[in-house]
């Protein structure tokens, strides 16, 4: 049966890439991780890591197990933390996935309260695109996440959150009124992310629901970029509205919001099903959908209102 001294030693050998290196590491006896190195490999039946003359790598079933035993590791950490702090306010890391355009309006807001309510609480915040963020839950690197779709994940579960408009935006000078509908971009060459990407694919499923066919002039993944590629004429595009707020504002970009057809996305909250969750992570979650709801209250998510099914 494994325990966590050799899970512990086993992580320090693959990080070090040689037992010496693990042995100074750790304080422990270079024969004595040997040792339990050759009795885990036992255990399992299989070797774990490739002895080379430059030191060790693992094997794949190496790999695994490392990959396995650091959520072994961390999770009894959590649950040792989380006991010890049953009587007192919530402490840990929280590992949020977020979307970029997301984490631009969330990030600071959700931080700061976060210390300020709970100041034993470090939240950790990785930015990608929706997939990448989608991939990075399945795999137990983030803790909650907020992505564009119901990501139908085992071990997880997602809570709608909100719906928001997309607008169509051109040129400052463009003769589009600040009210159409999806008819009057049929024939126009459109700036849009790239197919697969979630917005591009949502897009398209949209216009061919409508009978509306476009051309697509330019493809590209970043919306400062798309923004820009519209400012100089290169064709209009279709973005979330809180995307192109500043833009709107600034009268650098003409916005319409786009009637009759619409023309929205769902964001919803993920959370974990399959471990246990920590207090930290509840609270998190909480401010999460407080911090939401205040940004659409105040406007700065643009063209959103809160959803709940």
């Amino acid at each position: 049966m494994l325990d966590t001294r050799q899970l512990r030693y086993f992580l320090e050998i693959a990080k070090q890439g040689s037992i010496t290196g693990a042995s100074h590491t750790l304080g422990v006896a270079q024969p004595a991780l040997s040792l339990q190195l050759r009795k885990l490999e036992d255990q399992l039946g299989t070797p774990l890591m490739l002895r080379q003359r430059s030191g060790v790598i693992p094997t794949e079933a190496g790999l695994l197990l490392a990959e396995r035993a650091r959520r072994i590791l961390d999770e009894m950490s959590r649950t040792i933390d989380d006991i010890n702090t049953l009587n007192s306010d919530p402490s840990g890391v929280v590992r949020i996935g977020l979307p970029g355009t997301i984490s631009s309006m969330v990030s600071l807001p959700l931080i700061t309260a976060a210390h300020k309510r709970y100041p034993r609480v470090t939240i950790n915040i990785a930015e990608a695109m929706s997939g990448f963020v989608a991939a990075w839950m399945a795999e137990d690197r983030v803790d909650l996440s907020i992505l564009y779709r119901d990501i139908g994940l085992p071990g997880s579960r997602s809570e709608l959150l909100l719906e928001e408009d997309l607008v169509i935006l051109s040129q400052p000078d463009s003769a589009f009124p600040a009210r159409l509908s999806l008819n009057a971009i049929e024939g126009q060459p459109l700036v849009l992310p790239s197919k697969g990407h979630g917005l591009r694919d949502l897009i398209d499923e949209k216009l061919q629901s409508v009978g509306v066919t476009v051309s697509v002039a330019m493809e590209i993944d970043s919306y400062a970029n798309i923004k820009s590629l519209v400012a100089n004429g290169f064709g209009p595009s279709i973005l979330p509205a809180h995307a192109v707020r500043a833009e709107r504002e600034a009268g650098t970009l003409s916005v319409s919001q786009i009637e009759g057809d619409d023309l929205r996305r769902r964001v919803y909250l993920t959370l974990p099903t399959g471990r246990p969750v920590t207090r930290a992570q509840m609270v998190v979650a909480d401010l999460l959908r407080q911090i939401v709801s205040d940004l659409i209250l105040v406007e700065t998510w643009s063209g959103a209102r809160l959803l709940s099914e």
